[in-house]
């Protein structure tokens, strides 16, 4: 699928049509050029799917963790147990020099979670990527806008 991205006007739609794709994978990883919008098109992705935290470039963490906790339908009574809160993570390996980093930061633990990971600089990390990973590339085109594949 290919999504355009004429202006940051447009970030919040592309996220949309981004989410409305993903159907039941879990990980993603953006390639695309330094300064190509991976961190941006990934906070868009965030607020769309209703992480409320501040949403960082994990770049000097390697990973942040930010919560998801979905809206309850406004027909539950306050008897109906809470709506449990999901997970995702952003990861940043463009500061990993050996693969050992990676190991030891216990990344199968995310990875195989079943929470959505999204991975910027994944071409450092190839090797340990689930089969089913989505790879998703983000490009600048000449005239400023983007083109995101996946």
């Amino acid at each position: 699928m290919e999504i355009e991205i004429k202006s940051t006007e447009q970030l919040a739609d592309a996220a949309r049509t981004f989410i409305s794709n993903i159907g039941e994978r879990r990980i993603f990883a953006f390639y695309g050029k330094m300064g190509a919008g991976k961190t941006t098109f990934i906070k868009a992705i965030c607020t769309e799917l209703g992480v409320e935290d501040v949403i960082t470039s994990p770049t000097f963490a390697i990973v942040n963790e930010y919560e998801i906790t979905p809206k309850a339908p406004s027909s539950l009574s306050n008897h109906q147990p809470a709506v449990p809160t999901q997970s995702v993570y952003h990861f940043d390996f463009y500061r990993i020099k050996r693969l050992e980093e990676v190991y030891d930061m216990g990344y199968e633990e995310y990875f195989y979670s079943g929470a959505l990971c999204f991975i910027e600089w994944p071409e450092l990390i190839e090797q340990l990527l689930p089969e089913d990973t989505v790879r998703v590339r983000i490009e600048q085109l000449p005239d400023d806008s983007r083109k995101v594949n996946f």
